[in-house]
Order: structure tokens, then sequence, then C-alpha cells
């Protein structure tokens, strides 16, 4: 039986119906992509028709419409395309990033639509060099960091949603709006509780459908803008093209604008790392090499997006709930999201079908979601392991970016700090946990390194580098523990094909246990995870036991907890050993 067969009673467990490697049929992938479409074409237009309009190039506006919808298209299917070290194999929506209000209008105030295309060019540069240098700066992109960017994406949306359940028509009924809300969220929430797994499948388009169904019967659905849009049609405005003048204004704007590339690839990540979470019938560790090729994707989606001068593309994250809510992750939804955008780039009048929705329906059908993502951020921070000083990073950063989105810290400061930048939640929070890790990672205490091969032959050297930490540390009852955990981990390494690789050793200390790090050159895409592995030993029956799994078992019994984060160009293990034995290995994965 295949992993996309797995038994309903598992699908039932974990809300997976269609994990994000399984073949759907074309009908079914195709309608899970419009239900996404459907809840994103809004945020995609809305993003580009605020900056285009702030900037005072609203005689772009058509082009920016049309620019976002194909970039939206192309980047979401790069995403779940995953050739060679592009892309994530997810279903990841892209859309233009609401980050670059912050500084979209002031580009196209001082430079038009072309300077935008050069510095969005240059942000999609960054993000792939970014992508290469990931595994680097591995240590501040914790799942601390991870989950309260996610945590916080909720804090930063919520008022733009509470704004949209009162966008009616003048001159509407009164009850239109809240009527046409709790339909609405009826429908999600029954569904949702008490629905078939089949019924999920289409929770969005039924509630969607209702809710617009009943705007209209109250008159507060756009018809007419259906009525008058093209069937099929280009903006009549040309390409702006590229500013390659590279002049003052170019080298002033380009350090905030990589400055905002940074923070939105950090909240992408976020992203990426939710999106596995939710993808996967069994918890599995995360794949920082799929978060590299989601970097990667993204990067190259945007290189493309400057080319046709729009607003920067990032995963959005919505894209999360909307898996989580209907149980299919399977990748073929995101390659009929991108056509479905793509389309709709040619086809006005299916855009017109989709914008006319009303805000009230939209939102009600979003804010079920975004709970969602909270939640997803919330079992990231815990799933990792909380102590009192990630508790703490988790804790200031959340309400520091609660604070910030509220104008609730000194707004007479910072509201208008580098053009009000920190005035963004996901940005102001996201920067305090970085801080915050940064600062405990400086002030920790450094660790003792062995460098060598990844040999059998180089455990004596091995153990008298763990004798000598040990000694210095007052571990000295752990040497054995740590001997015997160093030797079954170079030997898993070993099994999996790690050989005549450099291998560099870290020990240090940590509230009296010892943290071991292991970091040699990575493999090919097709070796697994040691997390997962030794997590998958807890299920099963300790006999019969084949001589594969004798060094996972081992390990599993001297280390107290194990790490494998795997990235292109390196894998690195981190296994923490205790002075004396615990009973049981905490599931590395969640469970």
């Amino acid at each position: 039986m295949g992993e996309g067969d797995a038994p309903a009673a598992s699908a039932a467990r974990t809300g997976v119906r269609y994990e994000a490697r399984d073949a759907l049929p074309a009908t079914l992938a195709f309608s899970q992509g419009l239900q996404h479409v459907a809840l994103q074409v809004s945020i995609v237009v809305l993003v580009a028709v605020i900056v285009f309009r702030a900037g005072g190039a609203e005689n772009y506006l058509s082009w920016a419409v049309f620019a976002s919808l194909l970039t939206a298209g192309v980047s979401t299917g790069l995403q779940a395309l995953r050739t060679g070290r592009i892309g994530a194999g997810y279903v990841l929506v892209s859309g233009p990033s609401g980050v670059f209000i912050a500084i979209g209008p002031t580009v196209l105030a001082k430079g038009g639509p072309a300077l935008l295309a050069t510095l969005v060019v240059v942000s999609g540069l960054v993000q792939v060099v970014f992508m290469w240098q990931l595994s680097r700066i591995r240590r501040l992109l914790t799942p601390t960091v991870t989950g309260t960017v996610i945590m916080l994406m909720p804090v930063t949306v919520m008022p733009i949603l509470f704004d949209m359940l009162h966008q009616t028509p003048p001159g509407a009924s009164v009850a239109a709006g809240p009527i046409c809300i709790c339909l609405t969220l009826a429908v999600i929430v029954g569904i949702g509780l008490k629905g078939t797994d089949t019924l999920r499948l289409w929770t969005l388009a039924l509630a969607l459908a209702a809710g617009s169904l009943l705007a209209w019967l109250f008159g507060i659905y756009d018809a007419q803008r259906v009525t008058e849009a093209a069937w099929i049609g280009v903006p009549d405005v040309g390409w702006p093209g590229l500013d390659l003048g590279f002049g003052p204004m170019f080298w002033t704007l380009l350090p905030a604008f990589v400055l905002l590339t940074l923070i939105d690839t950090t909240k992408s990540i976020g992203i990426v790392v939710a999106v596995q979470r939710v993808s996967w019938r069994r918890p599995r560790a995360v794949d920082f090499r799929e978060v590299q090729g989601a970097v990667a994707a993204t990067g190259v989606g945007n290189l493309l997006t400057g080319l046709v001068a729009t607003v920067p593309n990032t995963p959005l994250p919505s894209s999360v709930s909307v898996v989580q809510m209907t149980g299919t992750a399977a990748r073929s939804v995101g390659f009929a999201v991108c056509v479905v955008f793509i389309l709709l780039a040619f086809l006005p009048k299916g855009t017109a079908l989709l914008l006319a929705i009303p805000g009230p329906v939209i939102a009600a059908a979003l804010i079920p979601l975004v709970t969602l993502i909270f939640v997803a951020g919330m079992r990231e921070v815990v799933q990792s392991g909380t102590d009192y000083r990630t508790g703490l990073i988790a804790g200031l950063s959340l309400w520091t970016g609660i604070g910030f989105q509220y104008d609730m810290i000194l707004p007479e400061y910072f509201s208008q700090f580098a053009g009000g930048l920190l005035q963004n939640g996901m940005t102001s929070g996201g920067l305090t946990a970085i801080l915050l890790t940064l600062l405990t990672k400086l002030t920790a205490t450094r660790g003792s390194k062995f460098r060598g091969q990844l040999d059998l032959a180089e455990l004596p050297r091995i153990r008298a580098f763990l004798g000598a930490f040990a000694t210095s540390h007052g571990l000295g009852a752990a040497t054995e523990r740590l001997e015997a955990a160093t030797e079954e981990t170079l030997q898993v390494l070993l099994d999996a094909g790690h050989s005549e690789r450099r291998l560099l050793l870290t020990a240090r200390e940590e509230d009296g246990e010892a943290i071991l790090e292991f970091i040699v050159g990575a493999l090919g895409d097709d070796n697994s995870n040691l997390q997962d592995r030794i997590a998958l030993l807890a299920e099963q029956p300790p006999e019969p036991e084949l001589a594969s799994e004798v060094s996972f078992r081992l390990l599993r019994h001297f280390a107290s907890s194990i790490h494998h984060q795997q990235f292109h160009d390196m894998d690195i293990v981190t296994v923490r050993v205790a002075p004396s034995p615990r009973p049981r290995l905490p599931c590395p994965t969640g469970r």
C-alpha cells in the first residue's frame, strides 16, 4: 500500500486525505485550484491596486493587475514543480506581497514602474543568494522564530478582514452584510465540524457559492462588473521596461528594498514549514531542502515579476489553512492554480466574476482560515520543544508585533520610522524574534570543535575529543553515553552513504546536558531523515529487528533528542545526551 492509499482512519486522524505526492484526477485538482484562486484573487489584485494607486501610477493599473495574475500563476507553478533545486513540491499559492506596500508607492512616485521593475529583479537575485546561504543562517531561523512569524500573520491580516466585513454598496440593506457573513461561516463551520471527508473537499466552494447567491438576492453582488468586463483581452498600456541607469534614486531605495525582501523571505520560510506540517498524514521532520527550493522558486518568480514590472510575489499564508481545511495537499492542485491564474490574466470577465464577490463573503470565508494559520504557528513553536528561553522569545515577539500593529508602542516615534516599516506586526515581531535569538546564540557558551573525515577510523581521536570536552564541562559521568551516541550517529551517517566526506563535530554544554552537532556534506534528494526513521521505530514492534535498524534503536536509547536538518549543501544532525538515561526519547516530530 502506497502512502496515497493510506487507510481512511489515518486520514480521519490527521485530516489529510491527499498527501503532497498523491495523484489527483484532473477534474478534482482543477476544482480544488479554483477554490484557492477564488479566495486569493482579490488579494492578488488588491495589493497591486493599492501600491500603484498610492504611487500615482494609475495609468499602469490595468497592466499591474494583468502582470500580477500572470506572475502569481507562474510562481505558484514553480513552487509545485520542484525541478532540480527550484520549487518546494507543495501547494504554495503565490501573490503580491503586502510587505512591499511600505515602499512600493515611494518607488513608483520617485522612479515610476521602470525603477520598481529593476528593484524587483534585484530582490529576486537576493532571494536566490539567500537560498544558497540558508544552511549558514539556520541558527537564526529556529522553529520559535518561524512559528512566531506564522502566529503574527493573522495579527496583520485581521484588521483588513474586519474592514471587509463592512464593505457593502451604498443603499444596501443593513442586514445584507451580517446575514451573508453568518451563512458563509455556517457552511464552513458546519462542514468542518460534521462534514464527511469528501464534503470537506468542497468546503470553500460551497461557502462562497452560498454567500454569493444570498448576496445576489440582497443586491450586493456586483453583477455590473461582470457584465461590463470583456471576455478576452490584454491591457492597452505597454510594458514599462527596466530602469538600467542605476541613478542616485536606485541606490537610495535599494537598502530598504533588500531589507524588506529578506523580511518577506523569512516570513515565506515560516509558510513553507507550516505547509509541510499539514501536507502529510504522518508527521515528518522539516525538510530544509524543500524550504530552499521554495525560496529559490520565489526568487526565480520575482525575476519574472520584475521583468513585467509589478509587485514582488511571495507564498500566501492562506495556502496552509486551505490545505488543512480541505485535506487536499496534492501538488497537482498547485499546477491547477497556475493554469487558472494565467487564464484569468487573459479573461477579464472571469476575473470580474470572482472580484464581484462582496467583501463580507470573502472576509467570512478567510477568517476561519486565518485562525488555522495561528494554530499552525503555535504548533510549530510547541512541537520544537519549549523551555523558558524559547517561551520568552515567542511571547515577547508576539506581543511586540501586536503592539506595533495596533500603534500601542510609542506611535509618535515609530509610526513614521523607515516609512512605517515597524507598523507591520510580522515585521516588528519577526525582527524581535530574530534579534532575541541572535542574542541568545552570541551569549551561549562556545562549543569545542573536531574536524576530520566521516570514518570509523577517526573514532579514537573522537573519543579523546569527547573525553576532554566532558571533563572540562563537568560531564564526566556522561562520557560513555556520549561516546556511544557518537559512534551510533556516525554509523547511521555512514550507512546512509555519507562516507568519505568531511566531518565537523561540535560539542557544547547546555542546562547540564551535552549537545553534539554533526555537520557533513549532503547526499542527493532521496536520502531519508534520521528523525523520521527514529520516530517510526517508536510505532513498530521491537521484534523482529532488522540489522539496519540496530544503530537507530541504540541511538534512540542513548540520546534524549535528535534533530536532523537536511540542506542541499550539508546535513546537520544535532544529538542531545543527558548524563543519565531517560525513560523514553521524545518523538522529534511532535507525536
